[in-house]
């Protein structure tokens, strides 16, 4: 069977090298690195999201209030799919470590300012490791 590489070439296969193929490589370059770009802002988005839906748990009150209940899924389902969608060009453990370290942190701040929760000196450097950490982990892209 034949390997569809995008139109660059017929019937190469997966494992031979086909010259078609190698001078489109440039072309195809580029156009991981706008799917790389496009899945950052749909990460970034997947982030907001799911802060709203966990915002959403603290308001629902143990889902006695029925607004934020909804909100909890609704805001939940977008960033699910919008995290789906950005794994296309970021490695899953790239991308769940900014999810998750991203929305820690901006949930914490949202717990301070608006929730009222303390601001302890254990919080604070906790927070920031996980920030030192998902900066790390990025850092490391050059690597490979």
């Amino acid at each position: 069977m034949g390997y569809d590489n995008g139109g660059i070439g017929k019937n190469t296969y997966a494992f031979s090298i086909n010259p078609y193929a190698l001078r489109g490589m440039n072309l195809f370059i580029r156009y991981n690195s706008k799917i790389g770009y496009m899945s950052y802002i749909y990460l970034i988005g997947a982030i907001i999201f799911e802060v709203f839906g966990t915002t959403c748990m603290k308001l629902s009150d143990g889902f006695s209030n029925i607004l934020p209940s909804v909100g909890i899924f609704l805001f939940y389902g977008i960033s699910f799919a919008m995290f789906t969608i950005a794994l296309k060009g970021i490695e899953v453990s790239i991308a769940y470590a900014i999810w998750a370290g991203m929305g820690t942190a901006m949930i914490t701040a949202i717990g301070i300012f608006w929730f009222k929760e303390p601001a302890t000196a254990v919080k604070m450097v906790s927070i920031m490791f996980v920030v030192i950490g998902v900066v790390g982990l990025n850092l490391n892209l050059g690597g490979h």
